[in-house]
């Protein structure tokens, strides 16, 4: 018989304004410590690092994981001109080292080539698995490699200021898999200057923002408290993206035994992926059918 997972069954998200220096599945772990939580996972991992936004997701908010993914996410950051890394951030060992310097007029003509739908290369210290096996280990390692490159949504790329002729700051939208380092790199490649990124945060992702961010040290402290459960958001923030059709409880019921379950007229085409809610929560993801709502994934709220 399968061992049973010790903790409580609970269901939601917490935005956590996740500090440098820790990975984010450590702050996963942290987290899921504090609220003695069954199940949790997080969307959209930061760097070691890196700061900001990291949502991560109790119990049944697991389920929305996916459809969160492809959200897009924005980024500020600094890059410095004049050397590149072979991490492409500040924690790598300089490899390469150039006295050009761009003009601002110049960086702002660069960056519409990094806008829109672009192929990137990952950075060699990334999590991207090569033959099984992880790109940084192999970067560790001293191995010989080529990642390929991968498609890119960039929905904005701004430059925000310019302290000094070694410094850049900017804006950075994307969709899933974009890496910073690597339009950093890249447009320092472009401006003939080299570049790699010096502190990067993420200022928000899909609909959470900082707003809603708590920090690691608030969650701990409220460790055993009426106070901690409060710090959750709803499981449906995770489907935010998705038109909703409210149902019947009666439609709630098939759903949750997998069948097609009747739904309320709403946004949603025939064939379009949806979800259904019953008394303002949700109850299931899937495919709209006309007045039903055929589904994939069912929560147990």
């Amino acid at each position: 018989m399968a061992r049973r997972k010790k903790g409580r069954d609970i269901s939601g998200w917490l935005v956590i304004d996740k500090p440098a220096g820790v990975t984010s599945t450590t702050v996963v772990n942290r987290v899921r410590r504090a609220f003695d939580a069954k199940k949790a996972g997080h969307a959209g991992t930061l760097d070691p690092d890196a700061k900001g936004i990291l949502p991560v997701a109790f119990g049944e908010a697991t389920k929305t994981i996916p459809y969160l993914e492809p959200a897009l996410k924005a980024y500020d950051f600094t890059m410095r001109f004049g050397a590149a890394t072979d991490s492409d951030d500040a924690s790598g060992a300089v490899i390469e080292t150039r006295d050009a310097r761009p003009t601002d007029d110049a960086i702002r003509a660069a960056l519409p080539a990094f806008t829109g739908d672009i192929e990137q290369v990952p950075p060699r210290v990334s999590a991207v698995k090569l033959d099984g096996a992880r790109a940084y280990d192999l970067a560790r390692e001293g191995a010989a490699f080529e990642l390929k490159s991968r498609p890119l949504y960039v929905d904005e790329l701004t430059l925000t200021d310019r302290p000094d002729a070694d410094h850049a700051r900017l804006m950075f939208v994307c969709g899933s898999g974009g890496y910073v380092r690597s339009i950093a790199r890249d447009l320092g490649d472009v401006l003939g200057c080299l570049g790699h990124v010096t502190s990067l945060r993420r200022s928000w992702v899909g609909p959470f923002d900082e707003d809603h961010a708590v920090t690691l040290e608030t969650v701990e402290q409220a460790t055993g408290t009426d106070a901690l459960d409060a710090l959750l958001r709803p499981v449906a923030m995770g489907l935010f993206d998705l038109p909703e059709l409210k149902t019947t409880a009666e439609g709630a019921a098939r759903m949750k035994n997998g069948q097609a379950g009747d739904v309320l007229p709403g946004g949603a085409d025939y064939g379009d992926l949806a979800w259904a809610s019953f008394n303002g929560q949700p109850v299931a993801v899937g495919r709209a059918r006309g007045g039903t709502l055929q589904p994939e994934r069912v929560f147990n709220l």
